[in-house]
């Protein structure tokens, strides 16, 4: 595949830094407050906000391959459900009944044709539409029509699934929230990918801790000695600023052989693992020959939720039929749960210690610019200087 003009600059700034013995720089250290990890009222802030007001991603386009396909997601506080109409449209609902406030869906994923409530069997079609109350002389004068499921605004993009987590009077336009990105994502052809796996992992961890083990990597040849620290150069990745999504390229040890070859031929994924942060949780992290989605959610003061997907260009027919080709995924798989594990156990020892008060605050390094470039969006999300471009403005 023909790397892009900003591939080609990244390409060119690793030789550089390579051949300097130098990386990537932001401007200041960044003196990050513990506050912004342990204060429970910024949570609550960070909550409401990060996690209302923006997408999140919550599947694949698998998930709901076919009219009536559906998934639920429960991890941001908000219950969703996730289906595909019978037009072929990805609609996301809350999935609580306008009876009574119960709980419709309760199965993690399936096949319906209709959606019933377990309490007293209201029923919805795929549409949200209420369709069905039994002994309905029970209801009279009851509108139908203003008692749907309440929807969400979904979108489906990039072969993923997205969802912000809140009612709004406008149309967010996803397009332009994702312009900054979408010349990688749509590079990476996920639409044709397949989940090999999809894991969950529950961890004894502030979100922003855990967020920030995927936003540097100063720590590769600390904390992955044995793993990924002799794939890839030491702290010499490339951080390109997509405000307020991040681009963080990191060369693999062999990238330095591309000085050798002519800038026509140099092919970026090949010598690349790139860290694409989605504002305000998510990670598109694109390997040589497949990528993992994974997203990163607060559940308390203290814990935060892991969810990931990995995505392979084989179907799971053509991995079933090839025994080879199982070993090799199954094998990546492995190892990027260890090398995941490694980062949450440090990652559960700094939220052990933040209650010492040892530090006021945490020293974020020049060269760690992915924890600096998300703060300013963080702050800017918070502070309400950064909101999610909606339809009308565009106009």
């Amino acid at each position: 595949m023909r790397s892009s003009d900003e591939e080609i600059d990244i390409i060119r700034r690793t030789l550089e830094y390579s051949e300097a013995g130098s990386t990537h720089l932001e401007p200041d250290v960044l003196r990050n407050p513990v506050s912004h990890y342990a204060d429970p009222m910024r949570l609550q802030r960070e909550q409401s906000i990060l996690f209302r007001q923006f997408p999140i991603i919550v599947g694949h386009t698998s998930d709901v391959a076919a009219p009536g396909q559906f998934f639920i997601h429960d991890e941001t506080g908000v219950p969703i459900l996730v289906t595909r109409t019978r037009e072929g449209q990805v609609k996301a609902y809350i999935n609580v009944c306008r009876h009574r406030g119960g709980r419709i869906v309760t199965q993690p994923k399936g096949q319906a044709a209709t959606f019933s409530c377990p309490y007293h069997s209201w029923t919805y079609d795929l549409a949200g539409r209420l369709r069905g109350i039994p002994q309905a002389f029970g209801f009279d004068g009851l509108k139908k029509e203003e008692h749907g499921l309440v929807e969400l605004p979904a979108f489906e993009r990039f072969g993923l699934i997205w969802v912000r987590p809140s009612v709004s009077d406008s149309a967010m336009s996803i397009d332009a929230w994702l312009a900054p990105m979408a010349e990688q994502l749509a590079s990476l052809d996920l639409a044709s990918h397949h989940v090999f796996r999809a894991w969950t992992v529950e961890l004894n961890m502030g979100w922003r801790i855990a967020l920030e083990g995927f936003q540097e990597s100063y720590h590769f040849c600390s904390a992955h000695k044995e793993t990924a620290c002799s794939a890839y150069l030491d702290n010499q990745s490339v951080f390109l600023d997509q405000y307020p999504h991040v681009r963080h390229a990191v060369p693999l040890a062999d990238a330095v052989a591309l000085r050798n070859q002519p800038e026509s031929e140099w092919d970026y994924r090949a010598n690349y693992m790139t860290q694409n942060y989605l504002f305000p949780c998510n990670f598109v992290q694109s390997m040589t020959d497949h990528v993992y989605i994974h997203s990163v959610i607060p559940t308390g003061p203290g814990t935060s939720v892991f969810k990931c997907m990995m995505l392979i260009p084989a179907s799971p027919e053509e991995v079933a039929e090839n025994a080879k080709a199982e070993r090799y995924w199954e094998a990546n798989y492995n190892v990027v749960r260890t090398v995941f594990g490694e980062d949450f156990a440090i990652g559960e020892g700094i939220q052990q210690g933040l209650a010492t008060g040892v530090n006021e605050h945490f020293v974020i390094g020049k060269y760690e610019a992915g924890i600096q470039l998300a703060q300013r969006a963080i702050d800017d999300a918070l502070e309400g200087r950064l909101v999610c471009p909606d339809v009308v403005s565009l106009q």
